[in-house]
């Protein structure tokens, strides 16, 4: 549905919600928001719908719609690096994301070297 409203947005310029009105309830603000700012010419599009995120979604999908000029737009989704050294962190102390994240500044590089040479070891 994702890909639907953005081709919609983006090349064919047809209002997929006025044609079907169930269709309001799979609009998702935040993640369109997100497509869009990956793009220098509709960033700041994207950034003043992420400051009135109080209108509804009919209102921001025909912004968007009437605002955003045709064109073919396409990336991939910004994925976080690999931490080698936060994995095993985890895997060895079993903490969370967040947890390994406040506690691996803590630990002495030769301990984190240890620890991703040997490949982790359980306690």
């Amino acid at each position: 549905m994702l890909s639907e409203f953005l081709n919609s947005i983006n090349q064919s310029k047809e209002n997929l919600i006025k044609k079907d009105s169930r269709l309001e309830k799979d609009y998702i603000p935040f993640v369109i928001n997100k497509c869009f700012s990956y793009f220098p010419d509709t960033i700041f599009y994207a950034n003043r719908m992420n400051q009135v995120p109080f209108l509804d979604k009919n209102m921001q999908y025909d912004f968007y719609l009437n605002s955003i000029s045709k064109r073919k737009r396409f990336s991939k989704w910004i994925k976080p690096e690999e931490n080698k050294a936060l994995d095993t962190v985890k895997e060895i102390y079993g903490y969370s994301d967040r947890h390994a994240r406040e506690v691996i500044d803590l630990l002495p590089i030769d301990k984190l070297n240890q620890f991703t040479e040997k490949g982790g070891q359980k306690r």
